[in-house]
Order: structure tokens, then C-alpha cells, then sequence
């Protein structure tokens, strides 16, 4: 039986780690052939040989116009189009408004928005032909305030209202464009960031981080043609955390 993506060409940045390499390992089982797209190149050569012959890692910093022109030729002339985009780079730094730098800002603006911004640019031309699916990862962070994160909830934010710009532009050519807002998931990020998992964890009502597997789920529906009628729009998967306040567990009703 033919996976989701049968046949699908598919660009997934930061795809060496995290929630990225589980999206790589997601749409690989579903048919899809993946170019493995991310700054540390050791680490997206890993994750592509561990799916065979349908994964391809490449160089590539989301911040760099003359990279995504590499790669854009690059698909071009492997494959002669592409049909899926998953902009899933992205960074975090924990400081307060004002003892954050300008430099500390910038670097989180460029890879979290300028990158998603580069990204579909380049991946336009490539999906003239047959349209395609852009999904653009976002974050709780981008609907919501969150203390700590000034840069990254602005980058996140953005990523929304370019989200939807490029959803009612790109519609009569085919081209889809959703985003996608994860709550906690369990990655190497916030193991480096050294945020506590249990009490971010209690922060939802579901009382768990999320599984990187559970985000690529939700990708893989959006790349795949079961979300043909999907643009524009705002996938939140978070464990209820933006709903409100969990239930205490004393609570007897």
C-alpha cells in the first residue's frame, strides 16, 4: 500500500535533531524522499543514512541566502521540483527584555523568522509545476506571551503572520502554506537549555511534554494530500497548554 507521501520531494530543516529528525524518520516511512537540511551537517548525514536511500543530508544555514540558493539549484537539478517544505529551524534564548543584546536578538530573528522567510522564497519556484505544502513551525510562543523568550516569541509570531500573508498569496498557484505551534516536546533543546521537563510538563493540562513523533504527525498530515483543503491555518499541539490552566489533581469534581 503506497505511504501518504508516495513520491513527494520534501525539504525538512534542522532536520539532524529533535523534532526535526523525527520528521525526517516520519515522512521517509510515508513514501516521501527527504532532503535532510541543517547547519550541523555530521548530524544530518546520521539521521539520512539511518533511512536509507530516501533521505539526503545537505549544508545548509536558513540564514544564508547564498545557501538556500545552493540547495534550491541542487533540488532543481536533482529532482526537478519540489513538493513539501517543513521550515522546522529554530532556536531559543532565555533572557529578560533588558538584558537581552541586540546581537542576542538579531541571532534569534534570523534563524527563527528570517530563515522561514528565505526558505519559502526559495522553495516557490521549485513548486510552480504541481503547487506543494508549506509548513511553517511556530510555537505556543506564537500565540501566546511567555516571559523570558522576548526575541523567540517575536520570531514565533511573525512566523504566524507570515504563515497566513503567504497562504492567501500563494492559493491561486496551488501552493499551501500552514503553521504549526508545538508546546513543550521533548528535544535536546531544552536539555541545553536546562529548562525543568516536570514543571513544564505540569504546565499542560494533558501533564506531559510532547513526543517528537506526535509534532511529525501532525506535519506528515499537512504535507500530505489528506490537507488539501488546509491553508492559512493554525495547528496548535500543545496538550491543551494555551487552553488554560491545568486541573489541580486534588480537584474531587
Amino acid at each position: 500500500m503506497p505511504g501518504r507521501l508516495e513520491g513527494k520531494i520534501a525539504l525538512i530543516t534542522g532536520g539532524a535533531r529533535g523534532q526535526g529528525a523525527a520528521e525526517v524518520r516520519a515522512f521517509t516511512a510515508e513514501g516521501a524522499t527527504v532532503i535532510v537540511a541543517d547547519v550541523l551537517f555530521d548530524d544530518a548525514k546520521q539521521v539520512a543514512s539511518e533511512c536509507g536511500g530516501a533521505a539526503v543530508p545537505a549544508a545548509l544555514d536558513v540564514t544564508d541566502e547564498r545557501d538556500w540558493e545552493r540547495v534550491a539549484t541542487d533540488i532543481r537539478s536533482e529532482h526537478g521540483r519540489l513538493d513539501v517544505l517543513v521550515n522546522n529551524a529554530g532556536i531559543l534564548a532565555l533572557t529578560p527584555i533588558e538584558t537581552t543584546t541586540l546581537p542576542d536578538y538579531e541571532r534569534v530573528i534570523a534563524v527563527n523568522q528570517t530563515g522561514v522567510f528565505l526558505g519559502m522564497r526559495a522553495a516557490i519556484p521549485l513548486m510552480e509545476a504541481g503547487g506543494g505544502s508549506i509548513v511553517n513551525v511556530s510555537s505556543v510562543g506564537g500565540l501566546a506571551g511567555m516571559p523570558m523568550m522576548f526575541a523567540y516569541v517575536a520570531s514565533k509570531f511573525a512566523v504566524r503572520g507570515m504563515s497566513r500573508t503567504a497562504a492567501v498569496e500563494l492559493a491561486p498557484r496551488g501552493i499551501r502554506v500552514n503553521s504549526v505551534h508545538p508546546g513543550g516536546v521533548e528535544t535536546p533543546m531544552l536539555q541545553e537549555l536546562g529548562l525543568p521537563p516536570d514543571i513544564m510538563a505540569q504546565a499542560a493540562p494533558l501533564g506531559r511534554l510532547a513526543r517528537p513523533e506526535e509534532i511529525a504527525a501532525l506535519v506528515v498530515f499537512l504535507a500530505s494530500d489528506e490537507s488539501s483543503y488546509c491553508t492559512g491555518a493554525e495547528f496548535v499541539v500543545d496538550g491543551g497548554l494555551v487552553a488554560g490552566v491545568p486541573r489541580p489533581a486534588n480537584l474531587t469534581f
